[in-house]
């Protein structure tokens, strides 16, 4: 079972700057969970093209199932991802939040104290202002908060949004962000 967790809000310019993050991520202590805007019909072949470039497994989350250290789960298209006891997949239909499903805040609205290990909250390049209020929740419940900058954004939407909420930690471009990360947890 895991006990780091790394949860990335993403949307419009997210498939080239997932892919510029996991190329410099050697296989980390830690699950990561990706909550991208896309639809059903795009999931699969952008997990396969992250998949291609990360050197850690990449694959869409199933329900009920168990997130793993060393592996990066995306959240599919056209539903919500929530976790229980931070490590227990649980996908739900439900109404758009943000205009969007699946949507970052609901991932990260889900988690919970006690933390097992580290937490780690980043929200990259997006429209509108999803995973602002997720952000604020992993922070207030001691995670640490990371938001791409503005200059490598392809839009500055979501990562300004989030910063705007006084909660984050970090703000860095995709490398930065990497180099942030292998700071934060052991490798594998």
């Amino acid at each position: 079972m895991t006990r780091n967790l790394v949860v990335i809000g993403v949307s419009t310019g997210g498939p080239l700057t997932l892919k510029a993050l996991f190329r410099e991520l050697p296989p980390l202590d830690a699950a990561f969970l990706i909550v991208l805007h896309i639809t059903p019909e795009m999931d699969y072949r952008i997990a396969q093209g992250l998949d291609a470039a990360a050197s850690m497994p990449v694959k869409l989350a199933e329900d009920g199932e168990y997130l793993k250290s060393g592996r990066v789960y995306m959240a599919p298209g056209g539903l919500h991802l929530q976790l229980t006891g931070n490590n227990r997949v649980v996908l739900c239909e439900g109404p758009r939040v943000n205009y969007v499903q699946p949507a970052a805040d609901v991932t990260m609205l889900s988690l919970s104290k006690p933390l097992k290990g580290k937490l780690i909250g980043i929200v990259l390049t997006g429209m509108g202002r999803d995973g602002a209020d997720g952000i604020k929740h992993i922070h207030d419940i001691g995670g640490i908060t990371i938001a791409q900058d503005q200059q490598s954004s392809t839009i500055y939407g979501m990562p300004k949004a989030a910063a705007q909420t006084g909660a984050i930690d970090y703000v860095l471009p995709p490398q930065k962000i990497a180099g942030k990360l292998m700071e934060l947890l052991a490798p594998l």
